[in-house]
């Protein structure tokens, strides 16, 4: 990978990964101290601290794997897909910690999963590499939709 590596485009994948986590701070940061600790959570809950450095390495993975499908012929579906699933991931800190709706987030995540999938086996085709970049994202998000369904039936 490295040795042909577009050190500009690599980092642009990355910023527009990173960008989704972001936005989603914005609107997870103030919500933390306050409401979400105010929530019944179950005893396998993380702890607050291990979210900001697992989603921002998460990012970086999903920016690598951005990188690695932007060169590739046919590509627009998986591109599409990738896009699709970082609105997703972004709309779901807007709907779970802005709007407060565990509801919301219960329903948002479950879509989001769903197109992480769609988007893994769409890359697969293209760069198996890619894809694979995405198996610690779609295991991350496989926790968050459980711990969001715990939160809404303890809550």
């Amino acid at each position: 990978m490295f040795d042909n590596t577009d050190w500009r485009k690599l980092l642009l994948c990355i910023v527009i990964t990173q960008s989704a986590g972001v936005i989603g701070s914005i609107f997870t940061i103030p919500a933390i101290p306050t409401w979400y600790e105010s929530l019944n959570r179950t005893p396998i809950n993380p702890p607050d601290w291990l979210f900001a450095p697992m989603w921002t390495t998460l990012y970086l993975l999903m920016g690598v794997s951005l990188y690695l499908i932007l060169g590739k012929k046919n590509n627009k579906i998986g591109l599409t897909l990738f896009y699709i699933q970082l609105g997703l991931n972004a709309l779901w800190s807007v709907l779970f910690f802005g709007l407060k709706s565990i509801t919301a987030g219960v329903i948002e995540i479950v879509f989001l999963w769903f197109f992480v999938l769609f988007t893994i086996i769409e890359f697969r085709q293209l760069d198996k590499r890619a894809a694979y970049l995405l198996i610690p994202y779609i295991a991350w998000v496989t926790i968050a939709t459980i711990l969001n369904l715990a939160i809404s039936f303890y809550n």
